[in-house]
């Protein structure tokens, strides 16, 4: 077996998290999807959709789902891990304009 660096093994373990992660939200996709079309069809065998109940239902599950989606895709860079950092240079910036 090769002689392979420590980290190499940390970073195979972060990309096979994150690779679980991406699998995990698109399998609560489909079943948000699968689930949702099966509610709405219920909703319309029922009423008709004269009362769009089943709009509930995706509306809170589909928070859920950003929010899975945020985390596999890492859209968290606003407030990531430079955020304070940028905020501050920005700061100094606008108060060494304003002295100016």
């Amino acid at each position: 077996m090769e002689n392979k660096p420590d980290n190499y093994e940390s970073k195979y373990h972060r990309a096979k998290k994150r690779v679980a992660d991406i699998k995990q939200f698109y399998t609560s996709l489909m079943m948000y999807v699968i689930f949702i079309a099966f509610l709405a069809g219920l909703n319309y065998y029922v009423n008709e959709l004269r009362n769009p109940w089943f709009l509930w239902a995706a509306f809170g599950w589909g928070i859920g789902i950003f929010f899975q989606a945020a985390k596999a895709f890492r859209w968290t860079n606003i407030l990531g891990k430079n955020w304070a950092d940028r905020k501050i240079k920005q700061f100094m910036e606008e108060e060494e304009e304003k002295n100016s």
